[in-house]
């Protein structure tokens, strides 16, 4: 039965999980999350979460890419699964490190697909699924720092063609800060 044990491999400069029968490393890498800001016009598709994290908080149809699956077709799933949408995807709209939790973000923008307007509907892991026109975006209730650097990224990019993807602000490169809790779960229900 294999037995693990925390410590630097011979030729390796990290502490990593080693079996200590066999000398098997068993390296822990970052999780691929993929998702999609998909617009309509002047408005953006929204999930709010029917599941932790942060549930009932609202988000981008994103997730965790599949083994097998390509980003592009790892994002279509997640908008299918999440909010009921077909999508075509334009490009990547941004690649965000949030070496905290161990992912790499990489998010496209896209709009739905067929020509007969926006269909969606709240799949299994959403409570409710809506357009938003960018003053009407509930950002006290977004879920996650990610979140707001993909809709500002798809905001700055326009419907036009996408240059270099949008990255962490500079303030927060390592992806390390979390969002603050809205103001209701504020002591005082201030904003601070």
């Amino acid at each position: 039965m294999a037995s693990f044990k925390r410590l630097i491999p011979e030729g390796d400069n990290r502490e990593r999980s080693v079996c200590t029968n066999c000398g098997y490393v068993a390296y822990e890498n970052p999780k691929v999350v993929v998702g999609s800001v998909i617009g309509a016009g002047d408005r953006v598709l929204m999930c709010r979460r029917a599941i932790e994290p942060r549930l009932g908080f609202w988000t981008i149809p994103a997730g965790y890419l599949e083994l097998g699956e390509t980003l592009q077709e790892g994002a279509a799933r997640e908008a299918l699964e999440e909010a009921e949408a077909s999508i075509a995807i334009d490009g990547i709209l941004g690649v965000f490190s949030i070496a905290r939790i161990g992912q790499v973000q990489v998010i496209f923008r896209a709009r739905f697909a067929g020509s007969d307007g926006p269909a969606f509907a709240a799949g299994a892991e959403s409570q409710e699924v809506r357009l938003f026109a960018w003053d009407d975006i509930p950002w006290d209730e977004i879920a996650f720092p990610s979140v707001h650097w993909a809709l500002h990224a798809w905001r700055d990019a326009g419907s036009g063609t996408l240059g270099r993807p949008a990255g962490n602000p500079p303030h927060d490169v390592r992806g390390a800060h979390r969002l603050p809790p809205p103001p209701a779960e504020r002591p005082g229900g201030t904003v601070p």
